[in-house]
């Protein structure tokens, strides 16, 4: 779901970054107000895990692949406006660091992933849960159910969207000849494509990802939760969530074993040749041949051009990310004081 660099034109890149930044805006004063200092850095834990789930690639029959997002989860647990900044800044370091995304295309993937997928999920999160609580009384089994729904639907809306931003890029760029500048599927081909996957197994892995982490976190670390906002997590509480992380980070070479590349990820150099739709593209759009090149630091989570074994590089790509997201935003919580 990560749109890649030059897929989408300039224009449509201009006009989602600055739709993004009042959003970023009111989001960031939103956190500031309501989170005390505490639940400010956890919003590190929660960018980790985002960061973390996306390097956990599913495959599909056909060749491609997908992954969960974490967005609704980060929700439930410290609120939209918090997930908005945790995915925003998991985005941000995949596309600076490991070439995950493009650079210019950061506002398109923040507006779906980081904005529509967590206030949307978090809206029929909370409406859910409203409908099962009557009483009042708000128990386990109705936060995971609620976070399932929720978790679907709102990665499904991120992909929805992304497929119409793949889709109507041939009708409004394209040369003389008719061929498509930047991304050259139309929306009959770019929407099932995207949604066939996301429907199934990459919703499936999104609702798995959300219920298990929601489900450790309320029993394992009550003070992550939202309810619970005044409540400090003391080392028995955030011990076992360091463990997770540490087990996930074992385990994400896992995502190496899925082949093939997302739908819609395909490099300058192999989408000629990229079967889609039933036939072959037969050229490279203008735009992706000749747009703007970004070399990042660890392209692909990998190290290999440094002799680094390839399952090796991914585990060390995710610590670097993990680390930094949890360090960026206890420096951030740093910055509260409590006239804030």
């Amino acid at each position: 779901m990560h749109i890649p660099e030059n897929y989408l034109s300039p224009s449509t890149c201009v006009v989602f970054t600055a739709a993004m930044l009042p959003i970023w805006y009111s989001a960031a004063k939103s956190v500031k107000r309501e989170l005390p200092k505490e639940k400010i850095a956890m919003i590190g834990v929660g960018a980790a895990f985002s960061f973390i789930g996306m390097m956990f690639n599913v495959p599909l029959p056909g060749g491609t692949t997908g992954h969960a997002v974490g967005a609704t989860l980060i929700a439930t647990l410290l609120g939209p406006e918090a997930a908005c900044l945790a995915v925003s800044v998991a985005l941000l370091l995949q596309a600076l660091l490991f070439g995950d995304g493009g650079i210019l295309s950061f506002g398109a993937n923040c507006f779906n992933m980081a904005f529509a997928a967590p206030f949307i999920g978090y809206f029929i999160y909370r409406l859910m849960l409203k409908a099962l609580s009557k009483g009042g009384d708000v128990k386990v089994q109705h936060r995971l159910l609620s976070a399932a729904l929720s978790s679907y639907v709102g990665i499904n809306v991120a992909a929805l969207l992304a497929a119409i931003e793949f889709g109507v890029q041939p009708y409004l760029f394209h040369n003389a000849a008719g061929q498509a500048l930047y991304c050259p599927y139309g929306l009959n081909i770019s929407i099932p494509s995207m949604m066939i996957g996301h429907l199934t197994i990459f919703g499936l892995a999104e609702v798995v990802f959300t219920v298990a982490i929601l489900a450790f976190i309320s029993k394992t670390a009550p003070a992550f939760l939202k309810e619970n906002m005044e409540e400090k997590a003391g080392k028995k509480q955030l011990l076992p969530v360091g463990i997770l992380l540490a087990v996930l980070t074992v385990l994400v070479p896992l995502g190496l074993l899925a082949e093939g590349t997302a739908w819609g990820e395909w490099g300058a150099d192999e989408i000629a040749e990229v079967v889609s739709g039933g036939q072959k593209l037969g050229y490279t759009p203008n735009g992706l041949e000749n747009g703007f090149q970004f070399n990042s630091l660890i392209p692909d989570y990998s190290l290999e051009s440094v002799g680094i074994p390839e399952v090796a590089g991914y585990i060390i790509s995710a610590v670097i990310g993990i680390s930094v997201l949890v360090i960026l935003f206890r420096i951030i919580s740093s910055f509260k004081t409590k006239k804030d």
